[in-house]
């Protein structure tokens, strides 16, 4: 076997109790290299060092948690193009896009680096005389971070850099599909001289790893990426411990196109947010409710533009979607493709394609004829694939919005400022978007959704500062 990239536990590189194979989901002949797992006793190793050396990192001043975020950010700069080549590589983004993620954790580390000078705290007059009151934050201590393979540099980056900015150490758990962006954002943290313990990566498989993870009695808040039912599960694990949770899960996000809206500006939004990133985005535009008088034309050309997407080598420089992460998810959205046609939609493109590389490649899909209720209009695909809703009027789309278990995002094209407004007001997200793809957010302002989509406090800016840190009230007697 060749080389195995360890995992960082206690400053040190430990080997692990086997290893993961990673390849390439462009080119299955392309093995990416072999990864440590780790033991559920690694683990708890990995969380002892975590609460010992939290002990003087919570003390640590602001200047030299902000000195360090902002070596990590100057690490990633100058090592980009060889994290985005890793990430296009085992995950599929294409490059341009992995180039972007990249520089997006760049910027959230150079963000809290700033952040960790600025918390702060209240005083506070009180109702009696002669008693002084300040109210301050400090950090909660070790946190499990559990993180999803679709941003497998970006959504660790942006847990790790608010958990270190405010005093806590942390034990990071990464996809197991997409363990090599990962391990170059542990080396890179280590390299800029991470205090041993504060930073700790262990990878591996979610039921052994992050089962150890989440049980640990030393994690005392986990934030976990990933799907409804393992958040569920994470959430009432967590709750026998009294555990923080911070859960970012499912979406199935509606773009609603009005018959005023600029039918360029749709379609460009509804391409972005349905189709790029092969549609793997918890943001993904995946439900299309369209007024009926738009709904023709509307359809006309975004199948047009959707059919010249150029499908490819996530690092060929003319590909404009790369391929499915694994086998396993592409045999869940083709199973989908599927079944639109058995609930009786019209479906266009979707099929599994052959290139000159063994990958998972698909065409992006629309399912023409869907209603609110099918199964494809429900359930969260997480493949390029868009169910298109004929609606009369903004009161039906409304209720077609709103129709799901899941509240992430949501989108409108519109050039009515009463019908913009009135989305904005009514419908049922923790994000909207009005002319712009649901995909795509600033680093700087609260992410998050409502129902089924989040749970607890929001992610990212200043509001990650509720999830990593608590507020302590304190009275002085002053006379």
């Amino acid at each position: 076997m060749s080389h195995i990239e360890r995992n960082l536990i206690a400053g040190a590189w430990w080997e692990g109790a086997g290893s993961l194979e990673n390849r390439n989901p462009s080119d299955l002949d392309d093995l990416i290299g072999h990864y440590a797992i780790a033991s559920p006793e690694e683990v708890a190793d990995a969380c002892a060092a975590a609460a010992e050396a939290q002990q003087q990192w919570r003390y640590s001043t602001p200047q030299i948690r902000a000195d360090l975020l902002e070596r990590i950010a100057q690490g990633i700069a100058k090592r980009e193009l060889e994290i985005a080549t890793m990430l296009a590589r085992e995950e599929g983004k294409v490059l341009s896009e992995a180039l972007a993620e990249t520089r997006r954790a760049m910027q959230i580390f150079r963000f809290y680096a700033g952040e960790a000078l600025r918390l702060s705290g209240e005083s506070i007059a009180s109702v009696r005389p002669d008693i002084d009151i300040e109210t301050r934050r400090e950090p909660i201590g070790v946190v499990g971070l559990i993180t999803p393979w679709n941003f497998p540099i970006a959504i660790p980056a942006w847990k790790v850099a608010p958990a270190l900015a405010y005093g806590n150490s942390v034990v990071l758990k990464p996809a197991e599909l997409t363990p090599g962006t990962a391990h170059l954002l542990a080396s890179i943290i280590h390299e800029a001289g991470c205090p041993a313990g504060v930073f700790n990566l262990v990878m591996g498989q979610g039921a052994s790893v992050g089962a150890a993870l989440v049980d640990n009695p030393h994690v005392r808040g986990l934030t976990f990426t990933g799907s409804v039912p393992t958040g569920r599960r994470i959430a009432q694990r967590a709750a026998v411990d009294m555990k923080r949770v911070q859960l970012e899960m499912g979406g199935k996000n509606p773009m609603v196109i009005l018959d005023d809206a600029d039918l360029d500006v749709a379609v460009e939004a509804t391409l972005n947010g349905s189709f790029y990133s092969t549609g793997q985005r918890c943001t993904a535009s995946s439900r299309l409710i369209v007024q009926a008088s738009i709904h023709d034309a509307f359809v006309e050309v975004l199948a047009k533009r959707m059919a010249s997407l150029k499908v490819g080598h996530a690092l060929a420089s003319d590909s404009q979607i790369g391929p499915v992460v694994s086998a396993e998810q592409l045999a869940i959205n083709l199973r989908y493709v599927e079944l639109a046609a058995a609930e009786g939609c019209e479906v266009v493109g979707g099929e599994r394609i052959e290139l000159g590389t063994r990958g998972y490649f698909q065409r992006p899909a629309l399912f023409l004829g869907a209603s609110a209720s099918m199964q494809v209009s429900q359930e969260e695909i997480f493949g390029p694939c868009a169910s298109v809703i004929r609606v009369e009027d903004f009161d039906e789309a409304m209720l077609v919005a709103n129709g799901t278990p899941f509240g992430l995002s949501a989108g409108i094209c519109t050039r009515s400022l009463k019908y913009s407004r009135e989305f904005r007001r009514q419908v049922q997200s923790g994000m909207v978007m009005v002319n712009l793809a649901t995909a795509g957010v600033d680093y700087h302002v609260p992410f998050g959704g409502t129902k089924g989509s989040s749970f607890g406090p929001r992610e990212q800016g200043r509001a990650a500062a509720e999830f990593y840190t608590l507020s302590k009230t304190s009275y002085q007697f002053a006379g």
